[in-house]
């Protein structure tokens, strides 16, 4: 698998330039089998995520793979074989790899939006399943736990070793597993108190390294700590604080095993002043202590 890796690494070096458009910041990738054998099951290939600029225009008659992108800020339109539709949060949508396609952003509203490019010859059926076939978008309004699960597509495709295709094959089956429950649950009427809950997860995992006490997390939601606290009781399984304390010792194990440093940079970083009373809640998260970790830290 080692020697797969790195051969598709090579593979991602040459083709980059045409698979990645060259108008964005602050992008983040991952390159996994860029080049599957014949009948490769369904897998990702690559992703990542991708702040346009405003000037950001793409257009691609054809494509080397399957691909699905979700928009989690921003606005813009995609035409797809010639049909366009407006893009703005919670826009997903898939195209082939003949499928004609054209993306361009407001200016004023630049889009953030991820991407995962699907490899195997079922991908586009089993895009079909997930509910957006390649050709067709889908605007979800409960959509705020689809940015958490690329981030862990993401997280995982740039770890190194020889399961990281593997692990993201999983994780790309259950984002369209979870996409296909959001475009159901759209379709019959969903739970408004469900989309409560998942604008408040979603607002925890975007801001965890500010947030601290689960009052702040009740202000920013605007919503009584009460509520909250039945809202993860009701769809979740840990409290508000614990999700809270889940995300910032993530936050910490992927600033120590990507960028090395001092301990207490990564607890002052998620907003613990005390070094020890950090090590311990990242030991009791992750079941090692920080200064383990950093054995792993990717080689620079």
């Amino acid at each position: 698998m080692d020697s797969l890796r790195k051969g598709m690494d090579k593979v991602g070096r040459k083709q980059r330039p045409e698979l990645l458009s060259q108008q964005v910041t602050g992008a983040r990738y991952f390159f996994l089998n860029l080049a599957p054998t014949r009948g490769a099951r369904v897998g990702p290939a690559l992703g990542g995520r991708e702040l346009c600029n405003p000037d950001y225009r793409i257009i691609r008659a054809t494509y080397a793979y399957d691909g699905l992108e979700y928009v989690a800020e921003g606005a813009g339109w995609v035409e797809l074989d010639g049909r366009r539709h407006p893009l703005g949060s919670g826009a997903v949508f898939a195209y082939g790899r003949a499928t004609r396609c054209e993306i361009q952003t407001d200016p004023a509203r630049p889009l953030v939006k991820y991407f995962v490019c699907l490899t195997g010859g079922a991908a586009a059926k089993r895009l079909a399943r997930a509910g957006v076939a390649p050709g067709t978008l889908q605007l979800l309004t409960a959509h705020a736990e689809l940015r958490g699960l690329f981030e862990e597509l993401i997280h995982e495709g740039q770890r190194p070793g020889r399961l990281a295709l593997e692990l993201c094959a999983v994780r790309l089956e259950l984002l369209l597993l979870k996409i296909e429950e959001h475009i159901r649950a759209g379709a019959r009427g969903e739970d408004p108190a469900r989309e409560r809950f998942l604008r408040c997860k979603a607002l925890i995992e975007e801001r965890a390294e500010k947030l601290v006490t689960l009052e702040e997390i009740a202000a920013a939601a605007g919503l009584e700590v009460s509520s909250v606290c039945r809202l993860f009781r009701r769809y979740h399984d840990c409290s508000p604080y614990q999700h809270l304390l889940r995300r910032k010792m993530t936050l910490a194990a992927e600033h120590l095993v990507e960028n090395g440093g001092l301990v207490k940079e990564a607890a002052q970083r998620i907003g613990f002043a005390d070094p020890y009373h950090f090590s311990r809640c990242f030991k009791a998260v992750h079941g090692v202590a920080p200064r383990d970790l950093l054995r792993y830290r990717r080689p620079g």
